[in-house]
């Protein structure tokens, strides 16, 4: 087996390459033609040593040309990524590309994710059967319910415990992740695009390049996959510093209701506080007044703003905070201008639109008409005023998404031309930082991470269910690249009640905002917000730098995790239920020098009176990393939904 499945070998697996010329050349036979690594030539197609290597083969029977790129990532991960080129005179029909990596017996289970909207990154396992394990995303984005990563791994294993092999294909559009194992026990994991029917089809000289597909391992567990992607992303140029800005997203505060007193007040509210990024989100452009219009019209409502944003963007800048502004460039209202000028610009098989989602359709960037209209807009924006930052959204699923007048289906011409788009903003306005959000959390990928500096992780901020979100959402992502806001006390989107100490010991594990109407806090909700603002920013260069490290815990809906710095580490016990025992027992730190010593404190706002507490809870005190990390303390009592953080600063050693 190669990383580009072959059946002509006798393997009865699925093939890393299906298509064919009209029923013809659908078994090619590859001969290696030329390797090298590093762009250097290697006569004897041998090689030792990290770097990338290039194999090139051709299959003269087939007429087809093949290039597979490996690179070995100085984090550890192995990415690759092929490409097929037609030279044959007719046409090549191409339904798949996928590569894989063979994975030993001993991995027996498999870890992926579920979802859907508001429940992002659900984890879900299954034995590895005989037979396939394929989790196709057909969205036309990542989706919500994307697999994710795709883990096969040792019997139990955990967070840091047991080999663990992982996958995850690099693409926004449809996709694949799978594991396979034959009759003889033989396994892999692979991925690639998926590719609806007809979608690409090879002229003569024509070539597909497939996504990069990243393969992980790791020898301890989960944590030690992630720690690998982490690396990876925080070596891109762009990555994100620790001193990313504490930010204010209007949204729950005032969704479509853009009074510019209002959100100037709420501005100063915001800066008082020690806010140092204010975004103003949907409704501020075109007919905007709800979600049924204006979307593809990227000018400033003359309605809402009559002298522009200008008296906002600049109080906003006065008062200290960078700016943001929300987009949503690849969709369309059909009660738009640029809707009623060019109805053929909308997605849409031959004869009817898709149905509607939101009120709203997908604009087809793959047309240039559309693509340049949609640049233009944007650029003049991003050009009249000062902004600094951009939530760039994404509201439904790719539907019926054909390319008019014939209809034929475009998801794969619609991802390359949205990365286009992203790309050209970019190199236009290097200054504007942008965040991927996708109905939330729902375009989270590390090809769109090599473009953003930020994902929103869900529209739900109910902490009860950030708490699984946030650590799983690290699987891929390190927490500087991951929105964590603190909302409102009572949930938008599910009503319940969360006291402030729980709903802002969740959000700071990540790159903390806030999303709630500051005019409607109390005095003590906005002095203890201030008290958590200020403790962020003393402590985000360990939250937004750290290694991860998470714990299995044996009672469920509780959580235990932490991040870990050589001068310190943050540790949070949270618990969504209450349990039938009155204690989880011993608190065991992962990741500390053993032979250093730490001065743990403990973060604890509950309701519980102090007295009640012990008293490492009540005072600091010192303890070696090795006993920490093997003896522990003894866990706190926790009250359902609520959280303890621990502080571990080293002191000696």
């Amino acid at each position: 087996m190669g990383l580009l499945g072959e059946a002509r070998y006798g393997a009865s697996v699925r093939p890393g390459l299906i298509g064919s010329r009209a029923g013809r050349d659908w078994t090619p036979d590859w001969r290696v033609t030329r390797v090298s690594v590093d762009g250097a030539v290697v006569e004897g197609f041998t090689s030792a040593g990290p770097g990338a290597v290039q194999f090139e083969a051709e299959a003269a029977d087939a007429a087809l040309e093949l290039s597979l790129e490996v690179e070995l990532t100085a984090h550890g991960l192995v990415r690759a990524r092929a490409t097929v080129t037609n030279r044959g005179a007719d046409g090549y029909q191409l339904d798949e590309l996928t590569l894989s990596m063979p994975v030993p017996t001993s991995a027996t289970e498999l870890l992926d994710f579920a979802g859907r909207w508001g429940v992002e990154r659900f984890p879900q396992r299954t034995a590895f059967p005989v037979g396939q394990h394929r989790r196709e995303g057909r969205r036309g984005r990542t989706g919500a319910d994307a697999a994710y990563v795709l883990h096969a791994g040792s019997p139990g294993f955990g967070f840091r415990t047991g080999d663990v092999y992982a996958v995850h294909t690099a693409f926004s559009g449809n996709h694949i992740h799978q594991a396979e194992r034959d009759a003889t026990g033989f396994a892999t994991i692979s991925g690639g695009e998926l590719l609806l029917a007809g979608e690409v089809r090879l002229d003569h000289g024509a070539a597909y390049s497939g996504p990069w597909i990243y393969f992980s391992y790791g020898a301890d567990g989960l944590d030690a996959v992630a720690d690998r992607f982490h690396g990876f992303l925080r070596s891109l140029p762009h990555a994100p510093s620790a001193d990313r800005p504490v930010t204010l997203n209007v949204w729950e505060a005032v969704y479509f209701d853009h009074d510019q007193a209002r959100l100037i007040d709420l501005a100063e509210r915001a800066a008082a506080l020690g806010v140092e990024r204010y975004v103003l989100d949907d409704g501020w452009f075109g007919s905007r007044r709800d979600d049924s219009s204006g979307l593809g019209d990227w000018v400033v409502s003359a309605d809402m703003w009559p002298v522009g944003l200008s008296p906002l963007v600049d109080r906003v800048h006065d008062l200290g905070m960078q700016f943001g502004l929300w987009f949503e460039p690849e969709m369309i209202n059909e009660d738009s201008d640029v809707a009623r000028a060019h109805p053929e610009w909308i997605m849409q098989p031959a004869g009817r639109l898709p149905v509607r989602a939101r009120n709203q359709q997908v604009m087809n960037l793959a047309i240039e008409g559309a693509w340049q209209h949609v640049f233009s807009q944007i650029d003049a924006v991003l050009g009249d005023y000062r902004i600094d930052y951009v939530k760039w959204d994404h509201n439904r699923d790719l539907v019926d998404a054909g390319i008019a007048p014939d209809g034929r289906p475009g998801v794969h011409e619609q991802t390359l031309a949205f990365y286009r788009l992203l790309d050209a903003l970019r190199e236009r306005r290097p200054e504007v930082e942008f965040e991927s959000c996708s109905s939330g959390g729902a375009r989270v990928d590390l090809e769109v991470l090599t473009r953003t500096e930020r994902v929103w992780v869900s529209d739900v901020i109910d902490p009860a269910e950030r708490q699984r979100m946030l650590p799983w959402t690290g699987q891929l992502i390190p927490a500087e690249f991951q929105g964590s806001h603190i909302a409102s006390g009572r949930s938008h989107s599910t009503a319940r009640w969360h006291d402030l100490s729980f709903r802002a010991a969740t959000a700071v594990f990540g790159h903390l905002g806030i999303e709630w109407d500051l005019a409607q806090a109390t005095e003590d909700e906005l002095t203890e917000l201030a008290w958590w603002i200020d403790w962020y920013k003393a402590n985000r260069e360990v939250l937004l730098t750290g290694r991860q490290v998470r714990v299995d815990m044996s009672e469920p809906e509780t959580y235990f995790k932490g991040i870990v710095t050589p001068r310190k580490a943050i540790y949070s016990l949270s618990q969504l239920t209450a349990t039938a025992v009155g204690s989880l027992g011993q608190l065991r730190f992962p990741g500390l020098d053993p032979d250093a010593v730490y001065r743990l404190t403990a973060i604890d706002r509950q309701l519980t009176p102090a007295d009640a507490r012990p008293v490492w809870q009540r005072e600091a005190f010192e303890l070696t990393g090795r006993v920490l990390m093997t003896a522990g303390i003894r866990a706190p009592h926790l009250l359902p939904e609520t959280a303890v953080i621990f502080e571990l600063e080293r002191v000696k050693g």
